[in-house]
């Protein structure tokens, strides 16, 4: 929302319901791969809910956007625990690349690019939380002794060439191709504690 006007949302009960609705009908509309983006309307109708609750809650379609895609992932696609980093990694760039293949994956990504009317710290805060679960992650490795990486060298050797390869249809994101990436991000110099 401009002007630094906070959203207010209700918990629970009532609430709960439409979040669960309009969450639904997002990824179903998202899913059928249509070309154009999606608009509050049609989330609205499909999810049995008045447009105003929509704004009312997310203030805009790109921060209910993001706002879905911040909660799949963290039902679809947990930080992984391997016991190593390299493990970690591995794991994560693996589920990244199989989750943007998913039908619907780059959807996602096409409908948050489709719909830029916010300011960055407000298109970025619902995927703060994701960002810190990587970096707790990383921390997890670091307290191990291994390499001292920040979250953001797992998304510039990691996740943006997967997300690239994607978009561009390059593809070729086999288990090799992604451990390079992976040995890439390691490859960072070490960051302070």
């Amino acid at each position: 929302m401009a002007g630094g006007t906070e959203v207010r949302r209700r918990t629970g009960g009532r609430s709960a319901r439409v979040v669960a609705a309009v969450h639904d009908a997002l990824n179903e509309l998202v899913a059928q791969g249509n070309p154009r983006p999606v608009t509050v309307a049609e989330i609205a109708e499909r999810a049995g809910v008045n447009p105003t609750s929509i704004y009312r809650r997310w203030g805009t379609l790109e921060a209910l956007v993001l706002d879905v895609e911040a909660a799949r992932l963290q039902v679809n696609s947990p930080i992984p625990d391997t016991g190593t980093l390299r493990g970690d990694l591995l794991a994560y760039a693996t589920r990244a690349a199989k989750d943007i293949a998913r039908p619907g994956g780059l959807a996602f990504l096409q409908a948050v690019l489709g719909v830029s009317e916010e300011s960055e710290p407000q298109r970025s805060a619902p995927l703060r939380e994701r960002g810190a679960q990587i970096q707790a992650m990383l921390d997890r490795a670091r307290d191990r002794g291994e390499s001292a990486l920040d979250q953001t060298d797992v998304l510039d050797c990691i996740l943006a060439p997967i997300y690239l390869r994607t978009l561009f249809g390059v593809g070729g994101l086999t288990k090799s191709r992604l451990a390079v990436f992976v040995d890439r991000a390691l490859a960072q110099p070490p960051k302070p504690r």
